[in-house]
């Protein structure tokens, strides 16, 4: 054994001592964690330590180890590797200890067993099972983020760029706008949103505004508004209107190729609608009327609907309280990303005699929102975990659910963990969307 795979060893023991010391400082005498933890340790820095050693380069130079930068730092990793080991395993140990004690079953069997729960405008019954109540839930804070983005998109957008309008009077007021809401918590959004819908609404047990002949019914319990009602032939009908969908796409594209190949204006929006439209009319007629339009109604009580599409107050408040929140930060997020624009190109759209609809169409927005979008990323994710504060006013999405099926004797901890997962889920499908929009929007370098 010559000299280098003495020091080698020397020094893999010595950094075992290290850990060793740590374990036993933070408590932790199980021996089967401990010998996992220095293995690990060990093996793992004699491997890169040797690898160090086997570059093939002369290291006659080489520091003493205790002064190799390359020692130090991987030594470093190591002992953190392990610390972080040992405290998790410490962690896990009392957690088995504490539910062996009370006798807690860990497993996921419960999932099937009946929930005890109900939820408002949905067939969940008490005898559903668990998991049927969690997905319906999970279902709630979907539909909050679906609707929720796009509008405070929207909102922000164009409070952003009234925030840069000459306009004295428009400008004061979306600043009133950003300071006013942007500077107080989300959850207090939220419940002067929910305060002014049952303050400012009738009762439903005392009549229901019906504005446009009733085609819209408004209290403090539900909006209710038309929808589509299918009749004969209607799952046929929706499942080609799918692919009705997807001729409008290639018609998007088709036209921006032929703009991009000939610069013939591309009214791509126009044709699009227009393609799906008149597929949807041609297929409405051979089908002899698919659907029919559903008027909603409401009875004397104002508790039983039927027909039309029905909204909670308390849907109607978090997804206000949301909406207005989150467009206060896009907005300033947008602001700032039109000021990072090159004056320029301003100018040069002036020059061009564009009107102000043209230059932030065709000149500002494109290039800022190349600036705008990772920062928007962030508070889309903010929207999706805001959404878990519905429970604050009684709305059924998945966080309210969960708390539900804790007072149904139901285990704490899995259901913690799949609440978890929930949002971690949610919140990943929005990273990798909103990563794949940026990657598109970045200009392609020559």
């Amino acid at each position: 054994m010559n000299r280098r795979t003495v020091n080698t060893w020397g020094q893999t023991l010595g950094l075992a001592a290290v850990v060793m010391t740590v374990i036993i400082l933070m408590g932790t005498f199980n021996v089967v964690t401990m010998a996992l933890a220095l293995l690990v340790a060990a093996v793992v820095f004699f491997v890169l330590r040797a690898a160090l050693d086997l570059t093939g380069r002369d290291r006659s130079d080489r520091p003493p180890a205790y002064r190799d930068v390359k020692v130090i730092a991987l030594g470093a990793q190591i002992f953190a590797v392990a610390a972080l080991h040992t405290f998790l395993a410490y962690l896990w140990q009392n957690f088995k200890d504490r539910t062996d004690d009370i006798g807690l079953n860990l497993s996921f069997d419960f999932l099937d067993q009946p929930g005890g729960i109900t939820i408002a405008d949905n067939p969940l019954s008490a005898n559903d099972q668990v998991n049927e109540a969690i997905r319906a839930g999970f279902e709630n804070t979907i539909r909050i983020i679906i609707l929720g983005i796009p509008l405070a998109l929207v909102v922000g957008t164009l409070v952003g760029i009234a925030r840069l309008s000459s306009n004295w009077l428009l400008q004061k007021i979306a600043t009133l706008y950003v300071e006013a809401f942007r500077n107080i918590p989300v959850l207090v959004v939220i419940l002067i949103a929910w305060s002014v819908y049952l303050n400012a609404l009738p009762p439903a047990n005392e009549g229901s505004r019906k504005p446009l002949g009733g085609w819209f019914i408004f209290n403090n319990s539900r909006f209710s508004f038309p929808s589509i009602k299918g009749l004969d032939n209607w799952e046929a009908y929706r499942g080609l209107m799918l692919v009705a969908l997807l001729i409008a796409i290639g018609v998007w594209i088709w036209r921006t190729y032929v703009f991009n190949e000939t610069g013939t204006p591309h009214r791509r929006t126009l044709w699009s609608i227009g393609t799906f439209v008149g597929i949807g009319a041609v297929l409405f007629v051979a089908f002899g009327g698919p659907f029919e339009v559903s008027k909603p109604f409401v009875d004397e009580s104002g508790r039983i609907y039927t027909d039309g599409l029905r909204m909670q107050m308390p849907f109607a408040a978090i997804f206000t309280g949301l909406v207005v929140y989150t467009a206060t930060h896009i907005s300033e997020i947008v602001r700032g990303s039109i000021l990072a624009v090159h004056k320029g190109q301003d100018e040069a759209a002036n020059a061009l005699a564009l009107s102000g609809i043209q230059r932030y169409r065709f000149v500002i927005l494109p290039q800022a929102l190349r600036i705008a979008f990772p920062p928007l990323i962030n508070q889309f994710l903010n929207f999706t975990k805001n959404s878990s504060l519905a429970i604050a006013i009684g709305f059924a999405e998945v966080t309210a659910v969960i708390n539900n099926l804790f007072g149904q004797s139901q285990p704490a901890p899995q259901l913690i963990l799949i609440l978890m997962l929930s949002y971690l889920v949610l919140s990943l499908i929005l990273s990798v969307i909103g990563n794949l929009i940026n990657r598109r929007l970045q200009l392609v370098g020559r």
